[in-house]
C-alpha cells in the first residue's frame, strides 16, 4: 500500500464518481445519437419537400400521370419520415423520464447508504459530491436533445 491514509470509503467514493461520470457519458452518447438521427430525418424531409414543391409548381393541367404518381409517392415518403421523427421524439421523452427515475432511485440509495455508513461524517466530501454530478446528466437531454427534436433541427427544415 503506497498511501496508508486512503480508506475503503475513499476508494468507494472515487469508484462511485467514476461510475457516475461513465453514466453521464453514456447518456450524452445516447443524446448525440438521437440528435444525429433527427438531423438526418430533417435533411431527408427537406429534400423531399423541395422535390414535391417543384412538382406542385406545375399546373394540374400540365401534369402527366407520372408526375401525379411521383407527387403521391413523395407525400407518402414525407409522411413516413414525419412518423419516424415523431417516434424519435417520443423515444427521447421516454428516455428522459427513465433517466429521471434512475436519478431518483440513485438519490434514495445514496441517502440510505450515507445514513447507514459510519464513516460518512469523516468523509463528507465523498458523500456530498456524487449527488452534485447527478443534475448535470439530465439537462443534456432536456436542453439540447429534446428541445432540438421538438423544434426539429431549426435550421435545416420545417416539417409543418
Amino acid at each position: 500500500m503506497a498511501d496508508s491514509t486512503i480508506t475503503v470509503g475513499d476508494i468507494e467514493g472515487e469508484l462511485f464518481k467514476i461510475e457516475r461520470i461513465r453514466d453521464i457519458l453514456i447518456r450524452r452518447e445516447s443524446e448525440l445519437r438521437y440528435t444525429m438521427d433527427d438531423i438526418q430525418l430533417c435533411k431527408e424531409i427537406t429534400r423531399l419537400k423541395k422535390e414535391l414543391k417543384m412538382l406542385l409548381s406545375i399546373p394540374d393541367n400540365d401534369k402527366s400521370n407520372e408526375d401525379k404518381q411521383k407527387e403521391e409517392e413523395l407525400l407518402q415518403q414525407i409522411h413516413k419520415l414525419v412518423e419516424a421523427r415523431d417516434f424519435l421524439v417520443d423515444d427521447v421523452e421516454f428516455e428522459r423520464l427513465r433517466e429521471r427515475e434512475e436519478d431518483k432511485e440513485m438519490a434514495e440509495y445514496l441517502k440510505s447508504k450515507l445514513s447507514i455508513c459510519p464513516h460518512a461524517k469523516n468523509t463528507p466530501r465523498s458523500g456530498r459530491r456524487p449527488p452534485r454530478a447527478q443534475p448535470n446528466s439530465t439537462p443534456f437531454v432536456t436542453k439540447t436533445g429534446l428541445t432540438l427534436l421538438k423544434e426539429c433541427c431549426g435550421f435545416t427544415c420545417s416539417i409543418m
